[in-house]
């Protein structure tokens, strides 16, 4: 272990950032950090920042010094908002980092880093394990196939346990959990680890920033002995290079355990655990250790995939290859509107024309910046594999490629998800309301989660989001970053509708005779609740349409224009003009006019059929809920149970984490708006509770459908 953590960074730093992009992308790692709130995330990356040399302080969520979180809502709230970009170097590796979220409000932000990353750290409590949140963001690390490796952080608070930790993510996220290390000492008494594939010992003095390395001490050796035999055995389970040499000798060199180690990691297959405690500063350059060697570099992981005129095409991590950029996070600042890129294929240099391929039009890079949170180093270039942020985009937004305008590329954007919040804002002065509608504008640029509209029936400007905290923090930002006083209304839910019972045979005729070229489309629609096991997500929320039109009656492309108008239908239902959701459509029949039929003329069917059989149909109100972890004192565990029943919640479980009990229940969303205030008040402020989405589910009758 190396004696100073900042010595072989000398040469590396002393130059500009720079420095970095003449390294090959064998040499870059672009990573996240991912973890349920309060889990350390942000302590994580201060540590790595500071042992890097990146900064010379460590920063300190509770004190406010943090590099990362350096919005005054962050630092005032003790918790991270925006995701926030910073570079480093260790061991002559470039580390493009991203901190990232934690509040499930904030969901849409690790969404669009976890689409631009090539591998994360999932940081975890050392007591409290895989949390609601710490679920979540594993998935969607999943659904992008991210591969990750674990730090169990906090090890020295009391009822941390390495063991049980690592249970709860074997029995929670079912990946296959490869411990590489062996905490020395417990709770307070946690100094250091036990590396369990070189067979050392790690130990961190109080006030030192860099490890004692020294031979296993007697006492540990059985033990660590057993638990390398352990890790050797999950390996070869997984492993078939391994699995031949474990077979063949006595175990496994330390050579193969690391190259099966990096595939297992790399693949999917396995996910190597390591621990420590940030805030100690103890674990923190073995984890950036296992970073650098175990998870993948930008030409580790397949070629992006994009579209070209409807074909699909692939880019390599080539600087000499045409540009393909994806935008994935924009940020007005006083100095200019920032744009964050990952640069998949090609070089990008200042002054250069891009093409947005999407919009289709062209734009101007004005300068390259290396981003260190809210500090830049400016760049002539940055090439394929690096993150970086530019100024001079005018119109490109989250989700935007940006490529050579002779090599046109479209790349698929992440997703957003669908607002379930919302409340009226207003101008508290009548003279800023177009001050106000153009800091919406821009907070809608910023965040695509947040959708603004105007109400069709009070003429209100409505801000939807992912929760409460999600449009509180909208509404500050305007206050502080904008200086206006807002109005704001009591937040409400996004509902939805959904069918209950269907119809079958419906029969829409549409003709339209005006003169000229006239319109004629008949279709016959089937309508009918969408199964869990027809919808893709699981959830049976989603629309599924198909055709069983036989003898070319209808023809594909009409077919085509049907289902669009079925879409652009889903857009009001019945009951009180809130989105559709959960319905199969069938077109079985229909008929054409040779002169008369066209695309427009059946979209317009469709979406005119479709309405007519949903007044038809058996109608269903949704309304979003959410699964709520309440952690509190046992004494109180009778009241919280009492006060969820009586916010119409299921409780579906309850366990005992030391002096305190855990219980999980689904609640309807609506029914949470103000529970942490009464939370609160029931435990005498000892209770805590996090959310998380859970779909949706009938509205009780009588709901107000507006």
């Amino acid at each position: 272990m190396r004696t100073d953590p900042h010595r072989h960074l000398t040469s590396a730093l002393a130059s500009p950032l720079t420095s970095a992009l003449t390294s090959p992308l064998t040499a870059v790692r672009n990573l996240g950090i991912l973890a349920h709130v309060d889990a350390g995330k942000t302590t994580v990356t201060e540590r790595i920042l500071y042992l890097t040399g990146t900064t010379h302080k460590r920063g300190e969520v509770h004190d406010g010094t943090t590099v990362t979180d350096f919005d005054p809502q962050e630092r005032d709230r003790g918790i991270t908002i925006f995701a926030a970009a910073v570079s480093c170097v260790w061991d002559d590796h470039r580390i493009n980092l991203i901190d990232t979220p934690g509040h499930v409000d904030f969901a849409d932000e690790v969404e669009r880093s976890l689409r631009v990353l090539d591998g994360a750290i999932a940081v975890f409590d050392a007591v409290a394990g895989v949390e609601p949140q710490s679920e979540s963001v594993w998935r969607q690390a999943d659904r992008y196939g991210v591969p990750r490796i674990a730090f169990v952080n906090k090890m020295d608070r009391a009822g941390a346990d390495l063991d049980t930790a690592v249970e709860s993510i074997r029995q929670r996220l079912h990946p296959a959990p490869l411990v590489v290390q062996m905490p020395i000492g417990t709770e307070d008494g946690f100094t250091g680890v036990v590396d369990l594939p070189r067979m050392r010992s790690l130990v961190w003095a109080d006030g030192c920033d860099s490890a004692e390395e020294s031979p296993v001490p007697d006492a540990l050796r059985d033990e660590a002995l057993r638990r390398r035999r352990l890790l050797e055995e999950a390996v070869a389970e997984l492993h078939p290079l391994a699995l031949e040499e474990f077979c063949a000798g006595s175990g496994l060199s330390a050579r193969t355990l690391a190259s099966a180690l990096r595939d297992l990691t790399r693949t999917g297959d396995g996910v190597v655990v390591l621990c420590g405690s940030a805030y100690r500063n103890r674990g923190i350059e073995p984890l950036l250790d296992a970073a650098v060697a175990y998870l993948p570099s930008p030409l580790d992981v397949p070629p992006v995939r994009g579209t070209q005129d409807g074909a699909e095409q692939e880019r390599a991590a080539d600087p000499a290859a045409p540009l393909a950029a994806l935008a994935f996070k924009v940020n007005a600042t006083a100095t200019g509107r920032l744009t964050y890129l990952r640069i998949y294929s090609g070089t990008l240099r200042k002054g250069e024309t891009v093409m947005d391929a999407g919009a289709r039009r062209t734009e101007r890079i004005g300068r390259i910046l290396r981003v260190q949170a809210d500090r830049h180093a400016e760049l002539d270039r940055a090439e394929a594999g690096d993150i970086v942020a530019v100024i001079g985009l005018k119109s490109a937004r989250a989700g935007s490629t940006l490529c050579a305008p002779g090599a046109p590329l479209v790349l698929e954007p992440p997703t957003v998800a669908d607002p379930v919040v919302s409340a009226a804002v207003e101008a508290r002065r009548s003279t800023d309301t177009d001050r106000l509608v153009s800091a919406l504008a821009r907070l809608g640029e910023e965040d695509p989660s947040l959708v603004v509209r105007t109400d069709p029936e009070t003429g209100q400007t409505v801000l939807s989001g992912m929760g409460e905290l999600h449009l509180e923090v909208a509404v500050e930002k305007i206050r502080l970053a904008h200086g206006l006083d807002v109005n704001v209304g009591r937040p409400s839910v996004a509902y939805r509708e959904t069918v209950a019972r269907g119809v079958s045979g419906l029969v829409y005729r549409h003709v339209k005779q005006d003169g000229g070229a006239g319109q004629f489309a008949h279709v016959v629609l089937d309508v009918a609740p969408l199964e869990a096991a027809d919808d893709d997500s699981g959830g049976a929320t989603g629309f599924a349409f198909r055709s069983t039109v036989v003898g070319g009656r209808v023809p594909q492309e009409y077919v085509r224009a049907v289902e669009a108008g079925c879409r652009d239908a889903l857009a009001e239902g019945p009951l009180g003009g809130h989105p559709v959701t959960g319905l199969r459509v069938v077109l079985t029949d229909g008929a054409t006019h040779p002169k008369d039929s066209s695309d427009m003329a059946f979209r317009t069917a469709g979406r005119l059929a479709l309405r007519e059989a949903l007044r038809a149909c058996a109608m269903v109100l949704l309304e979003p809920v959410a699964e709520v972890t309440v952690t509190v004192p046992e004494d109180a565990v009778g009241a919280v149970l009492g006060d969820l029943a009586a916010r119409r919640g299921r409780v579906s479980g309850s366990t005992a984490r030391g002096s305190a009990a855990v219980v999980t229940a689904t609640v309807p969303l609506v029914e949470l708006f103000g529970y942490a205030t009464r939370l609160r008040s029931r435990t005498q402020g000892r209770g805590a509770f996090t959310t998380r989405p859970a779909g949706y589910a009938p509205a009780p009758h009588g709901t107000a459908a507006r």
